[in-house]
């Protein structure tokens, strides 16, 4: 879990895409509907990246069998202070297979679902064009 804290700290997309398993499914704080694999949760976190500012983990709690991890952030966007947190799941081969994030307070979750509607159409090319690549 180190290495994709530390990537996302980087706001480095390779190294985080790098940790994420074909079949991650990535639930958004701001979506119904989760998204399903690797190509759309790469370019999400991408996206993330562009719209946080000063973004840092502040605690990492991890399950005894290392599989499950909370990790605890504070990031601003838009001029709103949010705290949040991922929930990420790793798979056998120690891979994020499943990446939840939830975000408070409402204010700041109504300004990080703006930047990141804002962000959707080139997120979905993105993801598209990852998605033909491979």
């Amino acid at each position: 879990m180190e290495a994709f804290r530390a990537a996302a700290e980087a706001h480095d997309g390779d190294a985080m895409e790098a940790l994420l398993a074909d079949d991650v499914v990535f639930t958004s704080p701001v979506a119904f509907t989760p998204y399903p694999g690797k190509a759309i949760t790469a370019a999400i976190l991408r996206g993330v990246m562009r719209v946080f500012e000063d973004f840092r983990y502040t605690r990492t709690i991890s399950s005894a069998d290392g599989r499950d991890h909370a990790l605890v952030f504070e990031t601003t966007v838009d001029g709103k202070q949010i705290e949040g947190c991922d929930f990420v799941h790793v798979d056998d081969d120690g891979l994020v297979d499943a990446l939840t994030v939830m975000v408070r307070p409402m204010s700041g979750a109504q300004a990080l679902a703006g930047a990141m509607a804002a962000q959707f159409d080139r997120i979905q090319a993105e993801a598209a064009a990852a998605s033909s690549a491979g």
